[in-house]
């Protein structure tokens, strides 16, 4: 049906208007017949494939066409195979394998439309990739127009233009963006709609390549949202909207203003998402509890973490980890650890969760608790980040217990080959200065060096410092001087 619908809107012939739309100027007849001789070569080859089974057919084929075909010769032999589209596929790459044709965009549209037509969608893909990549493929929508012009003689499907747009995203820069959005724009001044996902992909990397302002117009002119909609494609056109928006578009436009910092369009698209009847998953609630978590408003965190039990969505791991972190955040760590032993109870697991807790518990002083944690984690084989550890050295060096700090670095390196902070050095130094253990500070900052890290002001002065300390005068006034050496290097430099 939709095929049909399809060939209807871009084919049919329609009045002069004053500002033709450019699916209605391409020609729709169909190639000019081949020469008696060339429809010899064609037919035999549709033949020859089609009827005889055997490996040699190949061989056969190739004392065939021992001058090669062209573009147009390879469409039509295409065209004679295209109700065996993996036939039809081998016969292409037999042609690239024997360097037979030197294909056109043309012959790349034919065996494209092929390909969609019967949804063999991977090797469709990797020929469209092939084709944008051609310098034929120059202006940016050439080979829309090609496909658009072969379309009918191919007896193809809209899912080709689906195919196409999702390519063109891949290759992620701006202009291929924004010949994306054109064609969306013109299959629509024509009343034709592309899939809801290829809409969500359009609306995703609009938003990550334009921002995210630019993602949400996108979304309400492909879903017919705004009573102006018309104004990208042409007042004096219809347009039929013919998808709706899903989950996934809305979680698309939440998270991409999440990232922006932009909270209250977070919450603008969760109202916007329930008014269009579009439920939410477990994704989207975990957006919106980060946006909770991020302001600190943790009752209204709950508050959602229990009308998702209500409409039973399950809990999954990134909204474990979204509300644990938000309590560790403001220090309410008996609540964090109350839903981490309710995240163990369902089974789940995951480093974020312990990394949260070390982290909460070093925040909230109390150091003891998250070395319990760190070494529940270690025990389960979850590596750590070496942030994680820094956040945990810098906590034992400020309670004075840097041997502690130093044996978990040591750890971290040989258990997990952990590449440590330049921090986690610089409290090392610090707390092994203010201990008076230069001969261990000074191992801990050749390691250092040796990782590439420069000494700091901050380190030169725990040397300075720990010198004074031990009445080391002469190593002092040498490392003063070192100091301020460098530091007029780094200046002039």
């Amino acid at each position: 049906m939709a095929v049909q619908i399809l060939k209807h809107i871009i084919f049919s012939v329609s009045k002069p208007k004053p500002k033709p739309q450019l699916l209605s100027q391409f020609s729709t007849s169909p190639s000019s017949p081949p020469s008696d001789q060339s429809h010899n070569l064609i037919s035999t080859a549709v033949s020859l494939l089609t009827h005889h089974r055997s490996k040699s057919r190949w061989n056969h084929l190739l004392s065939l066409c021992r001058s090669g075909l062209t573009p147009t010769q390879f469409s039509q032999i295409a065209l004679g195979l295209k109700n065996n589209p993996h036939l039809a596929l081998r016969f292409f790459s037999f042609t690239q394998h024997k360097s037979l044709c030197k294909h056109s965009l043309s012959s790349y549209a034919t065996i494209i439309h092929i390909l969609s037509r019967a949804r063999v969608i991977g090797p469709a893909r990797d020929v469209i990739r092939v084709a944008l990549r051609s310098p034929e493929n120059d202006p940016k929508l050439k080979l829309f127009k090609v496909l658009v012009k072969t379309y009918r003689e191919c007896g193809s499907a809209p899912f080709v233009f689906d195919l196409l747009i999702k390519c063109c995203l891949e290759v992620k820069n701006i202009e291929k963006i924004e010949t994306c959005v054109d064609i969306v724009r013109m299959l629509m001044s024509r009343g034709l709609s592309v899939k809801v996902s290829t809409c969500n992909a359009l609306i995703w990397e609009v938003s990550r390549g334009k921002g995210v302002i630019s993602g949400y117009e996108i979304y309400r002119e492909v879903f017919g949202l705004d009573s102006d909609a018309t104004a990208g494609i042409g007042k004096d056109v219809k347009r039929v909207v013919r998808v709706r928006p899903n989950v996934h578009t809305f979680n698309a436009l939440m998270v991409c203003f999440y990232r922006e910092g932009a909270f209250e369009k977070v919450e603008d698209v969760w109202v916007e998402m329930a008014r269009l009847g579009c439920e939410p998953d477990c994704y989207s609630y975990s957006v919106l509890m980060a946006v909770f978590c991020e302001e600190r408003r943790m009752r209204e965190a709950e508050k959602l973490w229990e009308e998702m039990r209500d409409k039973n969505v399950e809990h999954d791991v990134v909204t474990y980890n979204t509300i644990i972190g938000g309590f560790c955040e403001i220090g309410e760590m008996a609540r964090a650890e109350e839903f981490f032993r309710e995240m163990g109870l369902s089974g789940v697991d995951s480093s974020v969760t312990f990394e949260h807790l070390v982290n909460g518990y070093c925040r909230a002083g109390d150091v003891d608790s998250a070395i319990l944690v760190y070494n529940d984690m270690c025990r389960k084989g979850f590596k750590p980040e070496g942030s994680t550890i820094e956040v945990l050295i810098g906590e034992l060096c400020d309670k004075r217990r840097v041997f502690e700090a130093l044996d978990i670095l040591k750890a971290g390196v040989v258990k997990f080959g952990l590449f440590p902070t330049e921090k986690s050095y610089m409290f090392l130094i610090k707390g092994l200065c203010e201990e008076g253990k230069m001969e261990e500070a000074l191992k801990v900052q050749a390691e250092m060096v040796g990782k590439g890290f420069e000494p700091s002001l901050e380190i030169y002065s725990s040397f300075i410092d720990g010198y004074m300390k031990e009445g080391n005068v002469e190593m002092a006034t040498m490392l003063r001087k070192e100091m301020f050496e460098n530091q007029v290097r780094q200046e002039d430099g």
